[in-house]
């Protein structure tokens, strides 16, 4: 009874926390794209997808393995364990931080040139290998949070990283920077950039006092660094060509619209447009579905851990049933009110036809976000990334194919042959485990 009230009580910290930062996170979108308009939104979304990969680079999926390795130690009532796992998983997490960045250092040239179309300068991408051993650092201590069940701690870190980037983006951008695309984008990324240093040291300090009140029982010693890297490398390594492959799509849409006729500008007003202004419409009431997902790979963890099937049974089809009617929902309302909703946010309604389309999407994209963490606390992550880097291959190649030939309509096409399958196949992959 405990557990369910901790895990009960970590949602609704959660679901407030992530209310209040969605809509916070949804109107600082909104004024960075009145602010900067379509085109330099849809160059920013190419610099952030760059970014990402380094991301991926950078936490070489710690994160999983810190939630994991120590699941798995508080399940065995072994808080010295948590402690010696927390500090390896921030170690490794600082090196991998580390090795991201050299490698950008040195590949700046040439991501700039062939993955950014020379919008933007190298000084963009020096900014972001300053970025990347924080943000793998607060990744490892992130999952910390999320094992011990206080990740309402990660909620203030949130909190502090939003108000700090919003305040220093606002100031560059009003204040500090010139016009122009370039400008713009560095602003966006310095202010990003500046923010998650601030987030770190204060994950850090919140982490530090929290293993302070482990109390100390004595524990064999054992080798965390190879289990650490049992769990991390495999997910890192497939992350690696999951995530390569997701930059390459997004940064071949723009090309894959020039081929189709419309010029370099208007491809990339029409990019920022769909990911930068119409998507985040479509994902802002997962707020709802994200602040208890991420709870759910330690609470599964435990199950599996103990090989209690029935539980993981049980909550599975609960869980799967409220995601699926909630997200069902959401869609009607969004395709219904799509025009007021534009209006209120962009001014006018013009982007609202592709909000409403773009909601039938909501269903998939929703459940599949629930099912990718019931499968990473049942071990079965590998699978989860195997999935996505298909999907890429497809979607790449439908992209590549298509999108010349049927113009933006194929760019919107390709969302949801990406979305269909990736959820028929994690569902299909929940079930096999199921019904074991």
């Amino acid at each position: 009874m405990k557990k369910i009230k901790a895990f009960i009580l970590n949602s609704a910290i959660l679901l407030v926390s992530s209310i209040i930062l969605q809509i916070i996170g949804m109107f600082f979108n909104v004024y960075i794209s009145n602010r900067i308009g379509s085109e330099a939104v849809g160059a920013f979304s190419l610099v952030l997808s760059v970014y990402l990969f380094g991301i991926t680079l950078a936490t070489s999926g710690i994160n999983i393995a810190s939630t994991r390795v120590i699941s798995e130690e508080l399940a065995c009532n072994n808080n010295n364990g948590v402690k010696i796992a927390i500090r390896k998983c921030i170690f490794i997490s600082l090196i991998t931080g580390i090795l991201a960045s050299l490698i950008f250092f040195i590949f700046c040239d040439f991501i700039v040139v062939n993955c950014l179309h020379n919008r933007v300068s190298n000084k963009v991408i020096y900014l972001l290998c300053i970025a990347l051993p924080f943000i793998s650092m607060s990744s490892a201590i992130n999952g910390y949070f999320v094992a011990v069940r206080r990740a309402y701690k990660n909620a203030f870190s949130k909190f502090f990283e939003e108000f700090v980037k919003i305040i220093v983006t606002a100031f560059l951008l009003n204040f500090f920077m010139p016009t122009g695309l370039e400008y713009m984008c560095f602003s966006l990324i310095l202010g990003d950039v500046i923010s998650e240093i601030f987030s770190f040291a204060f994950s850090y300090l919140l982490f530090f006092i929290d293993k302070n009140k482990l109390p100390y029982r004595h524990s064999i010693s054992c080798s965390y660094e190879k289990h650490i890297l049992r769990i991390s490398l495999p997910v890192a390594f497939t992350s690696y060509i999951r995530s390569g492959l997701s930059t390459l799509k997004q940064v071949i849409i723009p090309i894959s619209l020039e081929k189709s006729g419309i010029g370099c500008s208007l491809a990339l007003s029409n990019y920022g447009i769909v990911g930068g202004m119409a998507m985040p419409i479509i994902m802002f009431p997962s707020v709802f579905i994200n602040c208890f997902a991420s709870l759910l790979v330690p609470e599964f963890s435990r199950y599996y851990i103990k090989n209690d099937k029935y539980k993981i049974k049980k909550m599975s089809l609960f869980i799967l049933t409220v995601t699926l009617l909630f997200s069902v929902v959401i869609n009607i309302i969004i395709f219904i009110f799509a025009d007021k909703i534009c209006i209120i946010l962009y001014g006018s309604n013009d982007i609202s036809k592709y909000v409403q389309l773009l909601s039938f999407l909501i269903v998939f994209i929703y459940l599949d976000l629930v099912i990718d963490n019931i499968l990473k606390g049942l071990d079965a992550q590998l699978s989860v990334v195997f999935i996505n880097i298909a999907d890429c291959i497809i979607t790449i190649s439908f992209i590549y194919f298509a999108v010349p030939i049927l113009g933006f309509s194929g760019y919107i096409i390709s969302l949801f042959v990406s979305e269909i399958f990736n959820i028929a196949f994690s569902l299909y992959k929940l079930i096999r485990i199921l019904i074991k």
